[in-house]
């Protein structure tokens, strides 16, 4: 079973009854869901992931003390702790995961400070740019099952993806770093005799691609060890997926080399055709330095605009 599954199982059969039963005057005010770090909040978990941090629970999220008391707020702590330690086969842990709670009763500005470090978040443009793109996909993946006042779901909403302009801009540095390390630096270290340093310059080049992949997708990318499924289920480019395994699981012989070489500007021709596509560049050719930079011109605001373009990355 996966862990949404069981996650809102449980809330259905076991939570939900025991608000409505035992907190009817509060249950208008509350939200309750499953999201936050795990792959079962991705949908990605499987059979492995079983094997720690997985069990019934779920999110139930308060408002401020201003309309939950401290008092009312343990009272829904004990009563969280109080339901059943087994269902459908799967026990509660007695241990918390390293990082703290995934579950339980939880202030909902606390959880949207903890992923993003803003409780309501509504971010300045230079803001936007430091907070980690895991944390930001972690925010909003998940299910909300229950959501009376409307809040966590206007902070999903709110949170669900880049502003435009630091889309293009964070692009645009993904763009200008493949072509540093793809286009130019791999081939300049295989003619120096230095394989390593050029297996270090695929990997370089296939996280930047993968980054471009996501931004020209306007979906978060996920922490590094669920990139690449993640990156099979988007409906853009995804096919790009097979191709960059295929890059940083070879080696840098010559004959290798020449093709991986070629792959490289597979992979860049491809999304330079979606960067044309989406209307983001005004280049007209293979170079990806000159395509970022012709999306960072498409950034609206003057002052990010005008930083570095790698200010994004």
């Amino acid at each position: 079973m996966k862990g949404l599954e069981l996650a809102k199982a449980y809330f259905t059969e076991c939570g939900l009854p025991m608000l409505e039963r035992d907190f009817p005057d509060v249950l208008p005010y509350l939200a309750a869901g499953l999201c936050g770090s795990g792959s079962e909040c991705f949908g990605f978990d499987d059979e492995v992931s079983e094997d720690h941090d997985f069990e019934p629970g779920f999110i139930l999220f308060l408002p401020g003390e201003d309309i939950i008391d401290r008092r009312t707020a343990f009272l829904l702590e004990r009563a969280y702790a109080k339901l059943p330690k087994e269902f459908m086969g799967y026990h509660r842990s007695l241990m918390q995961p390293a990082g703290g709670s995934r579950h339980g009763v939880i202030r909902t500005a606390d959880f949207f400070t903890d992923k993003t470090g803003n409780a309501d978040g509504r971010f300045s443009l230079h803001k936007w740019m430091t907070v980690p793109e895991y944390a930001l996909a972690e925010a909003v993946n998940g299910e909300i099952w229950l959501d009376n006042l409307g809040e966590v779901t206007a902070l999903r909403e709110r949170l669900s993806f880049y502003p435009e302009d630091i889309r293009l801009k964070k692009l645009a540095g993904h763009l200008l770093l493949m072509n540093q390390s793809g286009q130019y630096n791999y081939t300049r270290c295989i003619r120096h005799g230095e394989q390593a340093a050029a297996q270090l310059a695929v990997f370089e080049f296939v996280k930047s691609a993968m980054a471009a992949i996501f931004l020209l997708n306007k979906r978060y990318q996920p922490y590094y060890k669920w990139s690449f499924k993640a990156l099979r289920e988007l409906p853009k480019l995804s096919i790009e997926a097979e191709l960059m395994e295929y890059l940083i699981t070879t080696g840098n012989e010559p004959e290798m080399a020449e093709e991986k070489y070629a792959v490289i500007e597979g992979i860049a021709a491809d999304i330079i055709g979606e960067l044309i596509d989406q209307q983001v560049t005004e280049a007209n050719c293979g170079d990806l330095e000159k395509h970022a930079y012709s999306v960072n011109d498409h950034v609206a605001d003057p002052e990010l605009r005008n930083m570095h373009v790698l200010a994004g990355v």
